[in-house]
């Protein structure tokens, strides 16, 4: 039996055994229920067609842009539900939750899809992994390329470098924290890919990697993140 066909298995001999309770409300029922979702604060267009903020009518983008990354975009703020839910997400081991908040990354995509020949994931170390026992990004990344039909290629790009947690690091701490620490291992010469990660806060993360993707000759890199922080400064 696949790994993926497994954990479907075990969520749905969790949810037997500990039945979904919202993230938000704690009511029964589903893991984030309706009146919660539309809690969420989506990214609403119009988008700076580089890091994917929200714009007001005639202003410009004051963001500071990535240098190697076509462009972001981000389904929602991480804010109040999402950002809690996030959070039990990626340290909690609510993998079930991967299913609900890959709904949301889906109808993003939907709204304006981009050119792609495939999704990746960004990775985590394999140090990482072993601690937590799983990648979030992996488990996002499954239900979009399941939910668009795009080939999902979980170990083209590699964390390389163990590096110390983003978390807490300021935005030219964060860019040298990660810098060379991923590899792309097969060459991707004229590609379209999608990177796809949980939360883009500064950027450096998938920026790092799609200099990674397009030393191994990517034509374009663009990266889908569930959530974002309202400034990438």
């Amino acid at each position: 039996m696949q790994a993926t066909s497994l954990n479907r298995l075990k969520d749905a001999l969790l949810d037997l055994l500990f039945p979904p309770r919202c993230i938000g409300c704690q009511r029964g029922g589903a893991w984030l229920c309706a009146t919660c979702r539309a809690q969420i604060e989506l990214v609403l267009p119009p988008l700076c067609p580089v890091c994917g903020q929200h714009l007001d009518p005639g202003n410009a983008c004051r963001n500071t842009h990535p240098r190697s990354l076509d462009g972001i975009r981000s389904a929602a703020y991480s804010t109040g539900v999402l950002r809690e839910g996030i959070h039990q997400f990626k340290y909690q081991g609510l993998r079930v939750l991967a299913l609900p908040f890959g709904e949301l990354l889906c109808a993003c995509w939907q709204e304006q899809p981009w050119p792609a020949d495939g999704i990746v994931p960004v990775p985590l170390h394999p140090r990482r992994v072993r601690e937590r026992g799983y990648n979030q990004s992996l488990l996002l990344a499954e239900q979009l390329a399941r939910g668009t039909g795009l080939p999902l290629e979980a170990k083209l790009l590699q964390r390389t470098r163990y590096t110390r947690p983003q978390v807490g690091l300021n935005a030219p701490e964060r860019a040298q924290n990660v810098a060379g620490a991923f590899t792309c291992v097969a060459p991707v010469t004229g590609r379209r890919i999608v990177l796809v990660d949980d939360v883009c806060t500064t950027g450096a993360t998938l920026d790092a990697c799609s200099a990674a993707l397009k030393a191994q000759g990517a034509a374009s890199v663009w990266a889908l993140t569930l959530a974002r922080a309202r400034d990438l400064n």
